[in-house]
């Protein structure tokens, strides 16, 4: 199988990393090419279409215009949003960042999809933004390109099973674009007064936590993924369905 997870808005790039081999993401030319048409845009417009203040407004533009300048750094180790503090890249030994490598890909509104270890520039520009070349939005400008790419990957990797653990937003990006494979859907929930509910921020950790307990134990049969149990989860078979899963934490 195939964990797809979101990016994340918070990035680091100072923490020291572990002495680990780098990939190049599939579409880092297509990423260039969105970098310089955003480049484009005024500080103003930037903080109008991804409703930030004029501070990250400023700092998102000079990225785009400094762009082929910047940093590089694996994707897994310079998102540093909710999702990637329930991961805790820092902590999975070699062999799990390899198997990481073959079964988790990140949705990217700059780079469309990623491997864990795909070298980033710093950027912000989320899949929801209703703003392309060309084109009223970035998941019109990825069209088919994204889900075309994540099929070849899913060959290569020997199963047509995606786990999707991003958010609405990304997973858009190749929602409907998928025919013939199945896809797996996870919620979590936690205790409330009225019953299980669902809290963004845990939520986010969890999807984190999940795709790293994929790796850690290496798991390849999607039905064993039934037994995450980090922090407090369990599958709650009576709330699931056969590609609807729901964790419930205690």
């Amino acid at each position: 199988m195939i964990a797809l997870l979101s990016p994340a808005k918070t990035l680091d790039f100072e923490r020291p990393l572990p002495p680990l081999a780098v990939s190049t993401p599939h579409f880092a030319q297509e990423a260039r090419g969105l970098a310089r048409s955003a480049a484009n845009l005024t500080q103003k417009r930037l903080s109008e279409l991804m409703h930030i203040s004029p501070r990250l407004a400023k700092l998102n533009a000079d990225r785009f215009r400094d762009f082929a300048e910047l940093p590089e750094r694996q994707a897994l180790f310079a998102f540093a949003g909710d999702v990637y503090t329930g991961f805790e890249a820092y902590s999975l030994d070699e062999e799990g960042v390899a198997f990481a490598q073959d079964h988790v890909r990140m949705l990217s509104g700059l780079y469309g999809l990623l491997k864990p270890l795909d070298t980033i520039r710093p950027y912000r520009l989320e899949m929801g933004t209703r703003w392309a070349p060309r084109h009223k939005s970035l998941t019109d400008w990825w069209g088919d390109r994204i889900a075309e790419f994540l099929r070849v990957q899913l060959a290569e990797e020997g199963s047509n099973v995606v786990l999707n653990l991003a958010s609405l937003e990304y997973f858009a990006a190749v929602k409907g674009r998928l025919d013939g494979v199945r896809v797996i859907e996870v919620e979590f929930r936690e205790p409330g007064p009225d019953g299980p509910r669902f809290i963004s921020f845990n939520a986010k950790r969890a999807r984190g936590m999940m795709a790293r307990w994929l790796c850690q134990h290496h798991v390849t049969d999607i039905d064993a993924m039934r037994g995450f149990d980090s922090d407090g989860y369990r599958f709650d078979a009576k709330e699931s369905d056969t590609d609807r899963w729901r964790f419930t934490r205690a």
